[in-house]
């Protein structure tokens, strides 16, 4: 099986080359430890150790004479969340060294929880998230297997459907009965696996925590904590109202995504194309899936949302500088766009607007002055290519 190259390569290296302490964060099985292996190859002197294996974990137990004795080599620390009482002397190694490129450290928990339970490393350490497959490294090839399975290594690449969605099952089970305990949390794998496919079901959707709490039976505190820790271990993405400053009654809850479109499906039991193309999830699926496209590889951009009391509404606002982008997800460039639409464009005097379809590679087209449909890839190059 050929290696695919990670988008995040080049910006790994030069965090290297500047930081003494560089972090790859990102889900379980999303390719961390694949990717860390085949860059640190290219070093001189280096050393591997998976804080999962109890033999790797012995060579830490004197963790400052281990690292003292190592002095010139690139030390990369795997799964780094299961050791958090490291840090104080990860600071103290740095601070004593001075020198670029002493620790690549790969996390499968947010820079803010790893931040929650560690020593800070602020002005030492430099952070990159690391998601599944995106569709710019796949080439854009054979795009609706990419949304079907989503982009974690192991789902995508095995050309067996049974298989995938076996994968995937078994990630999510792993990841409520092993990997969040793990994380120091007690929760109930129940609530939280019902919970999770409620998300699914509304993924897209503004997120309602009340109505959570109600199907659940659990307070709304409890709701609220369980979203964050499916959101610091890369599971949900949160995404926020734009703020503005016009005289306009905003919707101010978050929209709530399931950030592995695979993910999505097998919570929901969706196993093929048709299952897809017949689920009344179809359209917030796809949406939930282009937009992680775009959040990822246009990372420079604040992404947020844009929706009013009196019916404006604006799926996706990416915002740079003095540019604002507007974007909307439809499953077919034929269906009408809204008056809410239209009013959004006005109220924040967007002058550009795209319409993000599931089309071939390279179709882009107007569809009226300064609103174009688009497929994710030629959006992300037009945008690339703009100079914003």
């Amino acid at each position: 099986m050929s290696y695919i190259e990670r988008t995040n390569t080049k910006e790994i290296l030069k965090y290297l080359g500047f930081y003494p302490v560089t972090a790859i964060l990102g889900p379980r099985q999303c390719g961390k430890s694949t990717l860390a292996k085949r860059i640190i190859h290219s070093f001189p002197n280096t050393i591997y150790i998976d804080l999962e294996l109890p033999s790797d974990m012995a060579k830490l137990q004197d963790a400052e004479a281990f690292f003292t004795v190592n002095n010139d080599s690139l030390i990369c620390l795997d799964e780094i969340q299961r050791l958090p009482e490291i840090f104080p002397l990860i600071r103290s190694i740095v601070d004593r060294t001075n020198k670029s490129g002493r620790f690549l450290l790969l996390g499968s928990a947010s820079a803010e929880l790893m931040r929650q339970s560690s020593e800070s490393l602020t002005g030492r350490i430099g952070y990159i998230n690391l998601s599944p497959f995106n569709s710019l490294e796949l080439e854009y090839k054979n795009m609706r297997n990419h949304w079907l399975k989503g982009g974690f290594p192991l789902s995508y690449l095995t050309d067996d459907p049974t298989l995938s969605s076996s994968w995937r099952e078994n990630f999510i089970r792993t990841f409520l009965e092993k990997d969040v305990p793990a994380l120091g949390f007690s929760v109930s794998t129940e609530i939280i696996r019902r919970l999770w496919m409620m998300l699914a079901h509304n993924t897209g959707q503004i997120l309602n925590k009340n109505n959570l709490s109600a199907s659940l039976g659990i307070s709304q505190p409890t709701v609220t904590s369980y979203i964050d820790l499916l959101e610091n271990t890369f599971m949900v993405r949160t995404l926020q109202t734009c703020h503005t400053n016009l005289k306009k009654r905003l919707v101010k809850s978050p929209k709530i995504y399931i950030r592995d479109s695979g993910i999505i499906h097998s919570l929901l039991k969706i196993s093929d194309q048709n299952d897809l193309l017949g689920h009344p999830v179809y359209g917030s699926s796809w949406e939930s899936y282009a937009l992680e496209q775009i959040i990822t590889l246009l990372s420079e951009w604040t992404p947020s949302f844009y929706r009013t009391s009196n019916g404006s509404e604006i799926d996706l606002i990416l915002e740079k500088g003095q540019h604002r982008i507007a974007v909307e997800f439809k499953i077919n460039p034929s269906l009408k766009l809204s008056a809410g639409f239209y009013h959004g464009l006005s109220d924040l005097a967007i002058e550009e607007a795209f319409i993000i379809c599931p089309l071939s590679k390279d179709e882009i087209f107007p569809v009226g002055e300064n609103i174009r449909v688009s497929s994710i890839p030629s959006f992300i190059s037009y945008i690339e290519n703009s100079g914003f």
